[in-house]
């Protein structure tokens, strides 16, 4: 097995190191998704509009969810396979970005996913709107190798466009929406529906051609529709669609709690991760309670909840009066890289900084953001911090023990210090803090999202679980862009979960 992020800095991709051969499975032209461009940000506005003017979000699912089974889907919302008592699948966050990020992962992916028996992608299957013409480039052409069926989750970017196109796509061409009633003029309903961005018509002979990549009958995968449940094994995987906002809606919530009773073991996978950052967010549900509330309940017998829309990895093995359960963020598929130079020592619920897991490391976050940041503000020099001084700073800084021992030699300079501060390193607030660069909200909301890297190392990540009747194995792989991690891919992190 190669060496990982936690061995060398090598293994972290960092050095000069052979480029990986994902660029020949991508197509000859790559249109680079560039945030500030105003037509992207304003087909992207569905989300402050619903944020502003009331959330439609759960009427329109409600609206999607009757059609399907009006269609024949099953009312149970209950995929049922039959891979005995063992079994793997893979899980892919928020890949859909079509650039160099996202074709990076796909060749470890497919070397890793050998033997898989099916692959579920949580949160943002498309970027930036969830558009029809976009499934060829971004889905069907990345995972046309993978043989076996690909059930998803939407997140917050395929409703930009009513989730038309994530339908037609995973929940075998649903039938069109009925329109809603119009609005009684100047309320807050009619504003929104004045402003909202309503799906563009779909080029029907580009979508054809795209849905023949994965046309063979062993990648065929119907769901019932936007959330689920699939009964594989000894376990139960339950996806839940957290919408624009991340919440879900009542009627969701009443089959959430329905399809979660029983004694068989379960698996949550969801667009909004219940523990991320070193904070909690249980995730509302309309009408009352929460997501985690029924995570937590002993009788639904939950043993991890993995979360996309956050861009990195993190797992937070939390103790439930006496049982743990894992809670993951696994949103590394292939958009860009949110930093975990930001996440504070950990401490939450008894979860300490032992105890957590991130990929990439924050050593390696920090490295990577002042290399960003010193190219596009061109003061390289001032800002560029290597792996190991961004590593001994963050060792500094936190009071944590590096994730990679720092090189003996390497020294805590004032410049490395200034650049932690900058780059708000632990989000502490402590003295400088004022003048940090935006690389938490503002950065992530807007400018990180405009400064996507194009070279090595990416940072991405996807997980493997193969689960038995006694436990489920759960390992989060690298994928830096590099060849070396191309051939053999890293393990970051491995964890047994038992399912007694």
């Amino acid at each position: 097995m190669s060496d990982s992020s936690r061995d060398t800095a090598e293994g972290a991709g960092w050095g000069e190191a052979e480029r990986g051969a994902y660029r020949r499975l991508m197509p000859d032209h790559v249109e680079k998704l560039f945030w500030f461009d105003p037509g992207t940000m304003w087909a992207a506005r569905n989300g402050v509009l619903a944020s502003w003017f009331g959330d439609p979000t759960g009427r329109t699912r409600g609206r999607w969810v009757a059609g399907r089974e009006a269609a024949g889907a099953p009312a149970d919302k209950v995929i049922r396979r039959h891979e005995g008592e063992r079994f793997s699948f893979m899980v892919i966050g928020d890949p859909g970005e079509g650039d160099d990020s996202q074709y990076a992962v796909v060749p470890g992916f497919l070397k890793v996913s050998q033997g898989t028996d099916f692959a579920v992608i949580t949160s943002d299957v498309i970027y930036p709107v969830g558009t029809t013409d976009d499934y060829g480039p971004k889905f069907f052409r990345p995972y046309q190798d993978y043989p076996a069926p690909i059930y998803a989750i939407p997140g917050n970017h395929d409703w930009y466009e009513d989730l038309g196109a994530f339908m037609r796509v995973f929940c075998d061409d649903a039938p069109p929406l009925t329109p809603e009633p119009k609005p009684r003029p100047l309320t807050r309903a009619w504003w929104r529906t004045l402003l909202w961005h309503r799906p563009r018509p779909a080029d029907e002979e580009l979508l054809a051609q795209a849905r023949k990549l994965r046309a063979t009958p062993e990648q065929t995968a119907v769901q019932p529709g936007p959330y689920w449940a699939i009964d594989a094994g000894p376990v139960r995987i339950v996806g839940i669609d957290t919408g624009l906002l991340g919440t879900i809606d009542a009627e969701q919530g009443a089959w959430l709690r329905e399809v979660s009773r029983g004694p068989r073991p379960k698996i949550l996978v969801t667009g909004s991760p219940l523990y991320v950052d070193g904070a909690h967010h249980p995730c509302p549900i309309e009408g009352g309670g929460t997501v985690d509330d029924i995570v937590r309940d002993p009788a639904h017998h939950y043993v991890a909840a993995i979360g996309g829309d956050i861009h990195n990895y993190q797992r937070y093995p939390v103790d439930v009066d006496g049982r743990t359960i894992q809670y993951v963020v696994a949103g590394g598929g292939g958009a860009f890289m949110h930093a975990t130079h930001t996440i504070p020592r950990v401490s939450v619920a008894n979860v300490t900084e032992d105890d957590f897991r991130c990929y990439p490391l924050r050593g390696d976050s920090l490295a990577f953001y002042s290399r960003l940041y010193g190219r596009r503000l061109r003061l390289p020099r001032l800002l560029t911090l290597t792996a190991a001084e961004a590593t001994a700073v963050i060792t500094e800084r936190l009071g944590i023990r590096p994730g990679r021992t720092p090189t003996a030699d390497t020294p805590v300079t004032r410049r490395a210090r200034l650049v932690a501060t900058l780059l708000g390193t632990g989000s502490r607030p402590d003295r400088g803090s004022r003048f940090r660069l935006p690389v938490k909200k503002i950065y992530t909301q807007l400018f990180s999202p405009g400064s996507v890297s194009y070279s090595p190392p990416f940072f991405k990540c996807f997980l493997r679980l193969d689960v038995t009747p006694e436990a489920v194995r759960l390992r989060c792989f690298a994928a830096t862009g590099n060849r070396p991690q191309e051939l053999d891919p890293p393990v970051e992190d491995e964890i047994v979960i038992p399912l007694a």
